[in-house]
């Protein structure tokens, strides 16, 4: 099997939304959920599903960075920023920031880029090597 250039972007892809989302769900880890249970209560849904923010932010990650079961990681990671963006952000969804950019730029980078991520898979660079 010949990795190509495609399979290198795809780790460096996965490498970098695994991280970043990583992080943010380390800071879940260190701060709780509060806050997002809060938002769903406001929303009429139970608090509880705030502990999804977990699986969404931490173990999506590792399985991008790892590159084992890729494309569920990228899916738990793009339903979890439709709920972030539906949750904490859908204020600023038609508004552009300070810069004149999206106001959500971030956020929507890290959706479409898990949802590429789905559909294209890791790559030869994984566990999975697919």
């Amino acid at each position: 099997m010949t990795r190509t250039n495609s399979d290198l972007g795809r780790l460096l892809l996965r490498i970098t939304l695994g991280v970043c989302m990583l992080l943010h769900g380390i800071a879940k880890l260190q701060g709780g959920v509060d806050g997002i249970a809060q938002g769903l209560t406001a929303i009429g849904l139970p608090g509880f599903i705030a502990y999804g923010v977990y699986i969404g932010e931490i173990v999506g990650p590792v399985l991008l960075i790892v590159g084992w079961f890729s494309r569920i990681g990228a899916a738990l990671i793009a339903i979890n920023m439709i709920f972030a963006i539906a949750i904490a952000h859908s204020a600023d969804l038609f508004k552009l920031g300070e810069q004149g950019g999206w106001a959500l730029e971030l956020q929507g980078m890290y959706l479409m880029t898990a949802i590429a991520l789905a559909l294209l898979g890791p790559g030869r660079f994984s566990i999975n090597e697919r």
